[in-house]
């Protein structure tokens, strides 16, 4: 097989024609349709849907997609270690829900980018759910996350313990000024503001509640950090978040009041997933060592409430593929 071809394959997928990808490969589109005939020859199935809106991958083409990204993505990061007169060097990827780049993602990017220069450090923000396909799907080097379970030939480690708070601006009257805490029932009983049910905060929040015969009150369902903390501040409601939600927002002028829970421990624990050292790029093992410093010092430093050590409830663990 020609690693051509697979880069063909790509670009047809992700460009949803062939014209589209002949233009942006820069190839007639005669020679990328007879490219694409070979690999499907040589697969034995066809790979892509063919209609007059364009084309989609197949159910086997969609597969070849997701193993021919995560091959040439290693195959670019081999070819660049080869070049280059450092061996601690090439592109990372690390998938980071929002409220974890808020607490650690700017000091992620600065220590990496003063210790190692010649690492590209690529950072992808987004739902725990997102960020979990994504590595998955060996599109990430790296991935924090807040389950412990077991993906196919992935190590998971545990990276620290967030507290959960009932957050809203200081100058609320949803709860009397002087409260320092509040119960699960009385949050209950508040207008909240929370992400949507698929996401993980959702249904961890939504168990305290069943557990204790609650019914919540959610007036929004936002999945948007900024959108959501912007409406909480704005009076639509209060939230419930870790403190990195709220780390961030004394840059632009505004206070909030955290509320610990006075009848739970309200915890949510965050997991490091990465490739198993014989599929890791050195500096892929670099940054992991960095993102976990940067965790033990946002703890360490008792500069913001809520975050604690997470001690291993079990050894590190690699999933193997079924034979």
């Amino acid at each position: 097989m020609d690693i051509r071809q697979l880069r063909y394959f790509v670009q047809i997928v992700e460009a949803g024609s062939l014209s589209k990808a002949s233009s942006l490969l820069h190839i007639a589109q005669p020679a990328l349709s007879q490219q694409l005939a070979k690999l499907e020859s040589l697969v034995g199935k066809p790979l892509l849907n063919r209609s007059s809106r364009g084309v989609s991958p197949t159910e086997n083409g969609l597969a070849l997609y997701n193993h021919a990204k995560f091959m040439l993505r290693q195959l670019d990061q081999a070819l660049s270690i080869a070049r280059s007169e450092s061996a601690v060097q090439g592109m990372v990827t690390v998938g980071l829900p929002a409220t974890t780049v808020a607490a650690i993602g700017l000091p992620l990017v600065t220590r990496v980018r003063e210790r190692y220069p010649a690492i590209l450090l690529n950072v992808v923000e987004g739902m725990s759910g997102h960020i979990g396909q994504l590595m998955r799907l060996g599109q990430l080097d790296l991935a924090v996350l807040f389950s412990s379970e077991d993906l196919p030939e992935i190590v998971v480690e545990p990276l620290m313990i967030e507290e959960l708070f009932l957050m809203l601006p200081a100058h609320s009257t949803l709860v009397p000024q002087h409260r320092r805490t509040i119960t699960i029932a009385e949050a209950a009983e508040l207008p909240l503001i929370l992400p949507t049910g698929s996401h993980g905060l959702r249904q961890r929040i939504a168990i305290e509640f069943e557990n204790r015969g609650l019914t919540s009150n959610v007036v929004a369902e936002i999945d948007s950090l900024s959108l959501l903390m912007n409406a909480v501040f704005c009076g639509m409601g209060a939230t419930i978040k870790p403190m990195g939600a709220v780390m961030q927002e004394g840059a632009r002028g505004r206070e909030w009041r955290c509320l610990s829970f006075s009848d739970l421990r309200f915890r949510r624990r965050n997991y490091l997933h990465r490739l198993p050292p014989e599929r890791s790029t050195a500096a892929a093992v670099v940054v992991a060592n960095e993102l976990k410093e940067c965790a033990r010092e946002l703890i360490e430093s008792k500069n913001w409430r809520g975050f604690e050590e997470a001690r291993a409830q079990r050894a590190s663990s690699v999933s193997r593929l079924a034979s």
